[in-house]
Protein backbone atom coordinates (compact mmCIF):
# COMPACT_ATOMS: atom_id res chain seq x y z
CA UNK A 1 0.00 0.00 0.00
CA UNK A 2 1.15 3.49 -0.78
CA UNK A 3 0.48 6.60 1.26
CA UNK A 4 -1.87 7.90 -1.45
CA UNK A 5 -4.10 4.87 -0.79
CA UNK A 6 -4.94 6.28 2.65
CA UNK A 7 -6.38 9.61 1.47
CA UNK A 8 -10.02 8.52 1.55
CA UNK A 9 -9.56 7.07 5.04
CA UNK A 10 -7.95 10.31 6.25
CA UNK A 11 -10.91 12.35 4.99
CA UNK A 12 -13.53 10.11 6.55
CA UNK A 13 -15.87 11.33 9.26
CA UNK A 14 -15.48 7.94 10.98
CA UNK A 15 -12.67 7.94 13.54
CA UNK A 16 -12.02 4.27 12.84
CA UNK A 17 -11.18 5.08 9.23
CA UNK A 18 -8.88 7.92 10.30
CA UNK A 19 -7.28 5.55 12.81
CA UNK A 20 -6.68 3.03 10.01
CA UNK A 21 -5.09 5.74 7.86
CA UNK A 22 -2.72 6.65 10.69
CA UNK A 23 -1.82 2.99 11.19
CA UNK A 24 -1.28 2.25 7.49
CA UNK A 25 0.82 5.39 7.02
CA UNK A 26 3.01 4.55 10.00
CA UNK A 27 3.38 0.95 8.90
CA UNK A 28 4.40 2.12 5.41
CA UNK A 29 7.05 4.45 6.83
CA UNK A 30 8.22 1.82 9.34
CA UNK A 31 8.70 -0.74 6.56
CA UNK A 32 10.51 1.83 4.41
CA UNK A 33 12.91 2.66 7.22
CA UNK A 34 13.41 -1.04 7.88
CA UNK A 35 14.40 -1.55 4.24
CA UNK A 36 16.76 1.41 4.41
CA UNK A 37 18.45 0.05 7.54
CA UNK A 38 18.84 -3.35 5.89
CA UNK A 39 20.50 -1.74 2.88
CA UNK A 40 22.76 0.32 5.15
CA UNK A 41 23.84 -2.84 6.99
CA UNK A 42 24.65 -4.56 3.72
CA UNK A 43 26.34 -1.65 1.95
CA UNK A 44 23.54 -1.49 -0.64
CA UNK A 45 22.20 2.00 0.06
CA UNK A 46 22.58 4.30 -2.95
CA UNK A 47 23.10 7.44 -0.84
CA UNK A 48 24.74 8.40 2.44
CA UNK A 49 22.28 9.60 5.07
CA UNK A 50 23.31 12.51 7.27
CA UNK A 51 21.78 10.73 10.27
CA UNK A 52 23.74 7.94 11.91
CA UNK A 53 22.66 4.34 11.70
CA UNK A 54 22.09 4.39 15.48
CA UNK A 55 19.75 7.37 15.26
CA UNK A 56 17.77 5.81 12.41
CA UNK A 57 17.57 2.48 14.22
CA UNK A 58 16.30 4.21 17.37
CA UNK A 59 13.61 5.90 15.27
CA UNK A 60 12.70 2.49 13.81
CA UNK A 61 12.41 0.94 17.29
CA UNK A 62 10.16 3.75 18.52
CA UNK A 63 8.01 3.53 15.39
CA UNK A 64 7.66 -0.21 16.04
CA UNK A 65 6.55 0.49 19.59
CA UNK A 66 3.98 2.98 18.32
CA UNK A 67 2.73 0.41 15.79
CA UNK A 68 2.29 -2.09 18.62
CA UNK A 69 0.32 0.45 20.64
CA UNK A 70 -1.95 1.18 17.68
CA UNK A 71 -2.48 -2.55 17.15
CA UNK A 72 -3.45 -2.99 20.81
CA UNK A 73 -5.80 -0.02 20.64
CA UNK A 74 -7.35 -1.45 17.47
CA UNK A 75 -7.90 -4.75 19.27
CA UNK A 76 -9.51 -3.03 22.26
CA UNK A 77 -11.70 -0.78 20.09
CA UNK A 78 -12.53 -3.56 17.61
CA UNK A 79 -10.96 -1.82 14.60
CA UNK A 80 -10.11 -4.15 11.72
CA UNK A 81 -6.67 -3.25 10.39
CA UNK A 82 -6.86 -5.42 7.28
CA UNK A 83 -6.59 -3.17 4.24
CA UNK A 84 -9.22 -3.78 1.57
CA UNK A 85 -9.18 -1.75 -1.65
Amino acid sequence: MELKDTIALMKSEDFKDRFKAEYFQLKNRYNGLNNMLYKMENGELDFTPKSSYELLRTQWVIMGTYLSLLEERARVENINLNFVE
